[in-house]
């Protein structure tokens, strides 16, 4: 399965603006316009995942990784098989958005919302790939370190698991950020049966107020 990005959800643009809902002048929703453009014309999704089983003690075999937390036991409880998956809208969009941040600051806000949402896509698509692929088999919603009670120091892992560095060009920096930006690193469970879904989002999160995400100005992909 490859990384498709389709579109880019316009709501979900203004969201990350902190924008939805509101009504906005024509020149502003023009220039949301022009940098949803810009990134679907620039991003270059590439994406990386593997199926693993998932032993009695929580640990997927043949690595040495649990992933930790109460929330992320939950939401695999009874779940035998475990897909972990990164994606990355690739180097040329964080190029573009490095760019944009040194010569106009409005450009490179609108240029990051876009982005963002134009990772959620591809996440979203990858998904809906795996739904198919896997039924009669029901995938549980995705979770990515840093989100709920999931250390992210756990991104490593996840890294190092899905050799992320040699396959899309994804790496982290000192504090555990991936670069490119851009990228998620998520897991989901497969499932006999539908798995209730929970609150999404930075405010639902237990999280947000020590979220490292958010300082940098970007989100772990669970919105």
């Amino acid at each position: 399965m490859d990384a498709r990005l389709t579109g880019i959800d316009r709501q979900l643009t203004l969201r990350y603006l902190q924008m939805h809902g509101r009504r906005l002048p024509a020149e502003l929703l023009d220039a949301v316009a022009a940098g949803e453009a810009e990134i679907l014309s620039t991003a270059r999704p590439r994406l990386v995942w593997r199926l693993f089983d998932r032993l009695p003690d929580g640990s997927l075999a043949g690595t040495d990784f649990v992933p930790a937390g109460a929330d992320v036991a939950a939401l695999l409880h009874g779940c035998e098989r475990v897909v972990l998956f990164a994606a990355t809208l690739g180097a040329e969009t964080e190029q573009l958005l490095r760019r944009a941040q040194a010569r106009d600051m409005a450009r490179a806000v609108v240029l990051d919302a876009a982005a963002s949402a134009a990772i959620e896509n591809v996440c979203d698509n990858f998904c809906a790939d795996l739904e198919a692929r896997f039924a009669p088999q029901f995938l549980t919603e995705r979770y990515s370190p840093g989100y709920g009670d999931m250390p992210l120091e756990q991104q490593a892992a996840f890294c190092r698991v899905l050799d992320t560095q040699r396959r899309i060009g994804l790496t982290l920096s000192p504090g555990g950020l991936m670069l490119p930006q851009k990228s998620v690193t998520a897991l989901a469970g497969l499932a006999d049966s539908p798995r209730p879904r929970r609150a999404r989002g930075c405010e639902a999160c237990p999280a947000r107020e020590t979220c490292a995400f958010r300082k940098e100005g970007t989100n772990c992909g669970n919105e």
